[in-house]
């Protein structure tokens, strides 16, 4: 195209073609040749560099352009100051965003979704997002539906059943008739990632017009939740349906045969992939087929599945492996999983975690003070572990061996008292889970201090008779917890849902959802 009929759309028109498809060093050399031929940037051209960077993850380039245009007027345009907060949001520097958000006077809607979407990224921010919601909604600005994606999005993120609730309040109050389709998607996936997978389940039924991700988000949360059985059925009517499935779903679809020992079709499923669909497979689908081999204790076929993966050297594989071995006690081949782990990915405190674990668990204390010495020499440092519970519109913390909690000393007596009960209904403390080489004694109480324990006695005592109570956990569930809260769900005649790192567990008359297998 001659200069004689470029102009100034037709310039911002390729640069943001080139943005949409995350070509930023070329946007960015388009953009240099427009000024070298006379003509000058505007808004919408910035606008679309910026988004080049941002879907390219161009920190570097991004922050260059930014620093070209700190003296001109541009940082103070909401459309600009999106970009900028998009990129440096995508990119990992949310404090920059939040500056690039707070150069503009006056923000406008998308601005203030460019934000909230900004937070909704990073789990660490969740809580910011929501507060910049709210400020978007005294500001005057009415949320519209990609103002309730993100801030869904950021709430799933907390798993807050009640902010969760009242969201989904003001999405029926505020009527979105545009894109309802990605709300209620979103408001799936929070009720699903909140413990409340029925009705997730029942939004989902009560949808008129649905899509591939209203699928993948409702298998998502029945698998996530230990209904395979169901989630397998509607994958089911998926494909009987006009929506084809895709890697996502398949990772659902593979997660809900590992969980019901479903290795045939497991095997089906897999291989149909690229054969019938032509997805291609990631990592992610061969750490749950692994997963799926090394829950039935076939451990060869898994191995072997993880020496054929195509791609690079990657612990994944081994990860899925190691968790398995963790759980049938499979020492040795744990042990070289962990080695292969920690070989690929030195620094993985999980698997130098686990194999101590597993070592502790044995009675092998010196080979796990080998593991934590190691960990130390290393500067590898264990993810500290808690857990929570909501409360009305309170969040209750609790560490292992708690002290800052203003009731702490009544949470303990309660579990003295509730900890007698429990063993006259058969409960016997595994004090291989104290990880620790104590006397008998020391162990119980070691775990009776246990963080998850802790959050649900607090539950136990502030909630009503045959009320259920949700509990979260940032690292697995500790073994000797398990058993001992499906015997507390007995006594209590409660259903306690504990939502670990790794998936739901819902414990009723002395049972868990994930059958003993997590």
């Amino acid at each position: 195209m001659g200069d004689s009929v470029r102009n100034h759309v037709s310039w911002n028109c390729m640069i943001a073609v080139y943005g949409q498809h995350g070509h930023g060093r070329r946007a960015m050399e388009l953009f240099q040749d427009m000024a070298r031929r006379g003509f000058t940037a505007d808004a919408c051209t910035l606008a679309s560099v910026l988004s080049a960077f941002a879907t390219a993850k161009d920190l570097v380039a991004g922050t260059e352009l930014h620093c070209r245009l700190i003296k001109s007027k541009f940082t103070r345009d909401p459309h600009v100051a999106s970009g900028l907060v998009d990129l440096y949001a995508k990119c990992g520097s949310v404090q920059d965003a939040w500056k690039a958000f707070s150069e503009v006077d006056k923000p406008d809607l998308v601005l203030w979704n460019t934000l909230i979407s900004g937070y909704s990224l990073h789990e660490d921010f969740s809580e910011e997002a929501l507060l910049s919601f709210r400020e978007m909604q005294r500001a005057g600005f009415c949320p519209d539906d990609c103002s309730f994606v993100c801030v869904i999005s950021a709430c799933s993120n907390i798993s807050s059943p009640s902010q969760g609730q009242q969201l989904h309040g003001l999405v029926i109050k505020s009527d979105i008739q545009s894109n309802q389709i990605s709300v209620h998607n979103s408001m799936i996936t929070l009720y699903s990632r909140c413990g409340k997978v029925v009705e997730a389940k029942m939004l989902f039924d009560r949808m008129t017009e649905r899509n591939t991700v209203s699928y993948n988000s409702i298998i998502a949360g029945l698998a996530q939740h230990g209904h395979a059985a169901e989630a397998l059925k509607l994958f089911e009517c998926m494909l009987n349906s006009e929506y084809e499935p895709t890697g996502i779903t398949f990772i659902s679809v593979l997660s809900a045969c590992a969980h019901t020992g479903k290795v045939d079709e497991g095997w089906d499923y897999f291989n149909s992939m690229k054969q019938k669909y032509g997805i291609d497979l990631c990592e992610e689908h061969y750490s749950c087929m692994i997963d799926l081999l090394a829950r039935a204790k076939k451990f060869e076929e898994a191995e072997e599945l993880i020496m054929k993966m195509p791609f690079s050297l990657s612990s994944i594989g081994w990860t899925s492996l190691l968790g398995a071995c963790r759980t049938h006690g499979n020492m040795e081949l744990g042990a070289r999983a962990a080695k292969e782990i920690l070989y690929l990915s030195p620094s993985n405190a999980s698997a130098s975690i686990v194999l101590s674990n597993m070592y502790a668990s044995a009675g092998k204390w010196e080979e796990a003070a080998k593991i934590r010495k190691l960990m130390r020499d290393q500067g590898v440092r264990k993810k500290p572990g808690c857990s929570w519970i909501e409360l009305g519109r309170t969040v209750h913390i609790f560490v292992a061996n708690e002290v800052s909690h203003p009731r702490i000393k009544e949470v303990y007596r309660f579990l003295e008292v509730m900890s007698e009960k429990m063993k006259l209904a058969g409960y016997v403390p595994d004090v291989r889970w104290a990880l620790a080489k104590d006397q008998a004694a020391e162990g119980e109480m070691r775990l009776r201090h246990h963080s998850e324990k802790l959050a649900v006695a607090f539950g136990l005592m502030n909630t009503k008779e045959g009320e259920p109570i949700l509990v979260m956990k940032n690292l697995r569930i500790c073994g000797d917890c398990h058993n001992a809260i499906k015997i507390i769900s007995a006594i209590t005649h409660r259903e306690i849902t504990v939502r670990d790192a790794h998936r739901f567990h819902f414990f009723s008359d002395g049972s868990c959802s994930c059958g003993d297998y997590w």
